[in-house]
């Protein structure tokens, strides 16, 4: 079996993500993660908060707290929100670690010596009422591209260009809101990425064809643009330090590396945080450092973070001339919206990832968000579309499914698995139809096509329906209690199936559903084509339970409540 190394976009430490941000990253990283394990597959799964940089900074003043108190806060609340979504990391570190400044240090101190940075005199904004240089960040005015008002001095979040601060129309302190800037000389570090132009392009050219358009057309975008030697050295309070064995002066000074240079690194990191915690059996090296050929590397992100991850982040292992691993397959989303606009706290439009929690169980959230993931183009988030989709799919087809089934043997035939008559030709027909269900499920699952798994998932709950529709024991016990036995037992051991392959999308409902049977093997192991066709992994005679309601339906008054809360479709 591979070995399956997976990691998603780090979420910004400040502040609880939407569901957007969900969707784009972590939870369709933790459903291929819990697919490969299912499938006996070696999986290291790996996040962490990215908690360097100026918005750490700025929140931290407006809440009055130092900023490393700050970010171990914020990380707790955001690991306690990931753990109720059951996203099943390996492990969650933290890009401000003692190992991702190490490693950080180390991979910049390498590339000074390949002679892939350089040590520049620049002019900055400097801004006298805050009496201090302001790092890019610290810097927002109107996008000379688009004519965005809120563009930030490194990227627009509008048209999504990268800029310089100098690069701003009417720019202001995003600290004192302060107008009055200056620009100054200073100096900072600069990575060449110019003279790693060539390898990356190289690198990129043998992967591309593999990726999805949305990932390949990107980064070659940034190609052709041509790449640019960026400065990777910020004036910070909070940061991985430049180390003063190399750059004295600048160490002096108090410089620290860009967050977009050490964040990625933290994926390195936080493996060696994960192996740190159990040196004797872990080995973090494995996993990234001339590391075997049976390892594939799986990343995960938002549209935003792929130039970063296709282009600056192998530039940067490419100039350390050291074996790291690089990206085999890089997943890239579009966003999801919220009625076509943004997500926005300050406007109350939209749903976070710990409010959702509090309205519904994280599997109504799973199953909808991957079944309608951004990942051909941009995907709206609907109050009525997420109603109709819990309560067609969920309530209806596969909840009701699991509870009028077992509910109506226990009344007729007591509390375990009835025997019955043999299998019959409905029986072999509906094996037939499960098994090519299943292949074109582990297909698109494979080809990590999430929307189209979906379908493939739901419609092998529909073929329980159909097949109990047309058996109809509810008819077939007033003449045929033994044909009726054989219907019902047959249905429980589509339960039994929905409750393995359903896995990676609803853990929490498929292990209610597992564990309302008796038996010895109580695991969720991936059930092969010609189980899937047998229907016989649970045997007549096996004691069963009736699990309570898996998905309560969503009302009108839900709906109307939902939408008066968080906003609905703008006027």
């Amino acid at each position: 079996m591979a070995r399956h190394l997976i990691t998603s976009a780090l979420p910004y430490i400040n502040g609880i993500k939407h569901l957007g941000n969900m969707v784009g990253s972590m939870l369709p990283a933790d459903v291929y993660s819990r697919y490969l394990r299912q499938r006996g597959h070696d999986v290291l799964y790996i996040c962490a908060t990215d908690e360097h940089g100026t918005p750490a900074e700025l929140a931290a003043k407006e809440q009055g707290l130092p900023v490393d108190e700050f970010c171990a806060q914020a990380h707790d609340a955001q690991k306690a929100v990931y753990d109720g979504f059951e996203l099943a990391f390996d492990y969650f570190g933290r890009s401000s670690s003692a190992e991702n400044r190490d490693i950080t240090q180390h991979f910049a101190r390498r590339l000074n010596e390949n002679g892939f940075i350089e040590e520049r005199a620049i002019r900055q904004v400097y801004s006298p009422a805050d009496g201090r240089f302001l790092p890019d960040r610290y810097v927002e005015g109107t996008c000379p591209h688009c004519g965005y008002d809120k563009a930030r001095g490194d990227q627009c979040e509008n048209c999504t260009r990268v800029l310089d601060p100098t690069d701003l129309i009417n720019p202001r302190s995003a600290i004192s809101g302060s107008t009055d800037l200056e620009v100054r000389e200073t100096k900072h570090l600069f990575l060449l990425q110019s003279k790693l132009q060539h390898e990356v392009e190289e690198w990129v050219s043998r992967h591309e064809a593999d990726w999805p358009q949305l990932a390949s057309s990107i980064a070659r975008k940034w190609l052709n643009e041509g790449l640019h030697d960026r400065a990777i050295t910020r004036d910070l309070d909070w940061g991985v330090p430049v180390p003063a064995d190399t750059w004295p002066e600048l160490a002096a000074e108090g410089k620290v590396f860009y967050v977009w240079f050490d964040a990625p690194i933290e994926y390195i990191g936080a493996t060696k945080e994960w192996a740190d915690q159990d040196p004797e059996n872990r080995d973090w090296k494995s996993w990234w450092y001339d590391v075997d050929t049976t390892v594939r590397y799986t990343e995960f992100m938002a549209k935003d973070n792929v130039p970063f991850h296709t282009v600056m982040f192998p530039a940067t292992e490419l100039g350390v001339r050291e074996p790291w691993k690089k990206v085999d397959y890089v997943k890239a989303f579009n966003w999801l919206t919220y009625y076509g606009g943004k997500f926005s706290t300050s406007q109350k439009r939209g749903v976070f990832t710990d409010q959702a929690l509090e309205i519904l169980p994280a599997d109504y959230w799973r199953y909808f968000l991957i079944a309608n993931a951004p990942e051909s183009d941009d995907s709206s988030f609907t109050w009525e579309h997420f109603t109709a989709t819990v309560n067609k799919d969920l309530a209806d087809t596969l909840g009701n499914f699991v509870n009028r089934v077992l509910s109506f043997s226990k009344k007729r035939f007591g509390e375990e698995v009835p025997a019955g008559a043999a299998a019959g030709e409905a029986e072999a027909k509906l094996g037939e139809e499960i098994a090519g269900l299943l292949a074109e499920y582990e297909t698109q699952m494979e080809a990590l096509q999430f929307r189209k798994a979906a379908a493939a998932l739901r419609a092998l709950w529909s073929a329980g329906n159909s097949y109990l529709e047309e058996k109809a024991p509810w008819l077939e016990i007033k003449t045929d209690p033994e044909g009726a036995a054989l219907t019902l037992r047959t249905a429980m051991n589509l339960i039994h199936l929905y409750s393995v392959v359903s896995e990676p999308f609803i853990p929490a409902s498929s292990k209610a559903m597992r564990t309302a049977f008796a038996l010895q093997d109580d695991t969720a192991a991936w059930v092969t084509r010609d189980e899937a066709k047998s229907l016989d992994s649970v045997p007549a005679g096996t004691p069963f339970t009736v699990p309570p309601v898996l998905f309560a339906k969503l009302t009108d008054e839900d709906l109307e409540t939902y939408k008066e809360r968080f906003g609905g479709a703008p006027e």
